[in-house]
């Protein structure tokens, strides 16, 4: 099992136990990501806790003893500690990066990127929000970029989906059928 299929595997157990037990999935969002940023910033703790030569026990000790002394949760400290006793810490960022985009999904929630040619005011973003909600079905939170290549229009791209409405993608369809039908008449 890969990295990220395990992160994935613990990121949505996570999820499942905080909505199970009414627990805010935002604060686990918080402390999840405040661990991992004192492991990242602390070469000392990171050595220990990452390092395999380092038994499991004495990781465990540490984990329980550093969630204690931060206030973390029961919740965030069970998995800190069932991490610490497989040697499965160094998972933790791309749990933290699972556990959101599952918190996302069980809200309904999608990222759309949305790219036009010019700049957009906050009034049409919303609109573009609003559109690409109703086709969607769930809420979309959008942000945008420029690409002055399109000419004109909206590319908007949800997760590996694409709704291409540029001028640039419109006028490459016609150079097809054009070319296309050029090749049919001689």
């Amino acid at each position: 099992m890969t990295n990220r299929t395990a992160a994935r595997r613990y990121a949505r157990a996570l999820l499942d136990v905080a909505v199970q037990e009414g627990g805010d999935l935002q604060q686990v969002d918080t402390q999840l990501a405040d661990f991992d940023h004192l492991i990242t910033s602390n070469d000392e703790l990171r050595r220990a806790l990452l390092n395999p030569a380092v038994p499991a026990p004495r990781k465990r000790g540490a984990v329980s003893q550093i969630c204690k002394a931060a206030q973390v949760g029961p919740i965030v400290m069970k998995l800190l500690v069932l991490l610490a006793e497989r040697d499965r810490l160094v998972l933790l960022p791309e749990l933290l990066a699972a556990y959101r985009a599952a918190v996302l999904d069980h809200q309904k929630v999608v990222r759309a990127d949305v790219t036009t040619a010019t700049p957009i005011g906050a009034d049409r973003a919303q609109a573009i929000e609003r559109s690409l909600s109703q086709l969607t079905g769930r809420t979309v939170h959008v942000s945008t970029r420029v690409d002055a290549d399109l000419i004109g229009g909206v590319v908007a791209r949800i997760g590996s989906t694409v709704y291409d409405g540029s001028v640039a993608r419109q006028l490459a369809k016609i150079k097809a059928r054009l070319t296309g039908a050029e090749g049919h008449s001689a």
